[in-house]
């Protein structure tokens, strides 16, 4: 299937793996590469631009495909180390980024002039123009219904991708409830290029995370995510647990006096604890609704080929035969 997006990364399939915190390492990467995808290493996850340039050279071992590297850009005092970060995704050769948080614009001349393609997240469209604007290469439209972080707005990938299409010249993936054949066929209907998957990635044999993770994904239904820090204006979509529901009340309680410091045992350094040692009780961790549509755990090969063989059953069966009924 040849869309813009599968010609902008060289890729087979217009599927990208987002990246995920404590997920996005180079096992997922190349197997969703070596699947037609395009495998994204999680920048932030390695916790210096040296351990990032190893991670990149890892997953150079296990595919020759394209894959890319996520970059957020976090609003932190103690800021990470990017320019480091952006030389070790272009000494590495990497072609691929997608960006992240905030404003990427100082970072696009460097990424530019290595020939690197940028795909930046945004969950509204005045933040997919803004991107465009500053000369970012595509955007990943991420609507309400996604993990982590979806915004302020609420506005579901039924209104957000048709909004999109009307608005941007640069092509765009859907982003946030996409799991199967369905979902890249609506996207590719609504105007999208593609699909990016978070959630669907954890639950496959390749995610480097605890098999608790990945069958609490399988476990739960569309009804189990919530959402917390709203009151702080960082709302982020989790799956509930016990530790989501304490963070809850707190907010409750608190109310508009709530502050950073009153959830941090509930937010802060949970990723490890639970991606990598399955204490799933530990704190908030980002999960999408779609959670709801995944019932296992296949080989990334099998998830990518099925969602594919799915997508064209719809496109030349269905739709087709409704065309000439």
């Amino acid at each position: 299937m040849k869309t813009l997006i599968t010609e902008m990364f060289g890729i087979q399939h217009p599927i990208i793996q987002g990246g995920m915190h404590y997920v996005g390492f180079a096992e997922l990467a190349a197997a969703v590469s070596n699947a037609g995808g395009l495998g994204i290493i999680t920048g932030l996850t390695q916790r210096t631009p040296e351990a990032l340039a190893a991670e990149i050279a890892r997953c150079r071992t296990m595919t020759d495909k394209p894959f890319g590297v996520n970059l957020t850009f976090l609003p932190t005092v103690s800021s990470p180390d990017y320019p480091g970060y952006i030389k070790a995704i272009i000494d590495g050769g990497v072609k691929a980024v997608e960006t992240a948080g905030n404003n990427p614009q100082k970072w696009l001349p460097a990424l530019h002039e290595a020939g690197v393609k940028v795909i930046h997240k945004c969950t509204s469209v005045r933040h997919a123009l803004k991107a465009e604007a500053i000369g970012c290469d595509a955007v990943s439209v991420d609507g309400f219904e996604c993990g982590g972080h979806p915004g302020e707005d609420d506005i579901p990938n039924f209104i957000l991708l048709p909004r999109a299409a009307e608005s941007l010249k640069i092509p765009f993936v859907a982003s946030g409830g996409m799991a199967d054949g369905r979902s890249l066929v609506a996207a590719l209907a609504l105007g999208a290029e593609g699909i990016n998957m978070g959630t669907r990635f954890i639950a496959t044999q390749e995610a480097p995370v605890h098999d608790k993770v990945k069958q609490a994904i399988v476990d739960a239904s569309e009804l189990d995510t919530r959402l917390v820090m709203r009151p702080l204006r960082n709302t982020e979509r989790v799956l509930r647990n016990a530790a989501v529901d304490r963070l809850l009340e707190k907010e409750r309680t608190l109310g508009a006096n709530i502050k950073f410091e009153d959830i941090i045992d509930e937010v802060a350094g949970v990723y490890p604890r639970i991606m990598q040692n399955g204490d799933m009780e530990a704190g908030a961790w980002s999960c999408g609704m779609v959670a709801g549509l995944i019932h296992d755990v296949p080989t990334v090969k099998e998830l990518i080929d099925r969602i594919m063989a799915q997508a064209e059953g719809i496109i030349y069966r269905r739709l087709v035969g409704l065309g000439h009924s």
